[in-house]
């Protein structure tokens, strides 16, 4: 089995971050059923610009390590079913191809991230129940 370089205790604190952000209003456009485009996805950061839990976890995820993001960015594709487990090989090279440094915003762009975060961790057989139990 493959191993994370980022801890889960980090993981689960990104996917209460990433929750925090999305229960709060979106724009009216995200409504309308049709799938955000790059400029859709620029204008929900902006609509957010002031947002003490964007910045939050803005910075949280600016300071974790280049190692750290990739397995955040791999967790992200492989909880949303874009590869399995058995893959986890060509993901961390797809994901090293792709990495850049635009990858913090992707993230928080990423609807549904908390969700993928937490499919992609329980692909390795963790969860953030504990960890959210801890924080209640």
């Amino acid at each position: 089995m493959p191993t994370l370089r980022i801890s889960p205790e980090k993981v689960c604190s990104i996917v209460v971050k990433a929750r925090e952000l999305g229960v709060k209003v979106a724009p009216e456009w995200l409504d309308d059923g049709s799938n955000p485009t790059d400029d859709q996805m620029a204008q929900i950061l902006e609509d957010y610009a002031d947002d003490a839990t964007l910045d939050e976890l803005k910075s949280y995820l600016k300071a974790l390590n280049e190692d750290e993001l990739e397995d955040l960015l791999a967790l992200t594709w492989l909880g949303r079913g874009d590869y399995t487990l058995a893959d986890w090989e060509d993901l961390m090279s797809e994901v090293q191809d792709v990495r850049d440094r635009h990858t913090v915003d992707y993230l928080i762009g990423t609807p549904l991230l908390a969700d993928y975060l937490e499919n992609g961790l329980s692909e390795f057989g963790l969860s953030c129940a504990e960890f959210e139990l801890g924080r209640m």
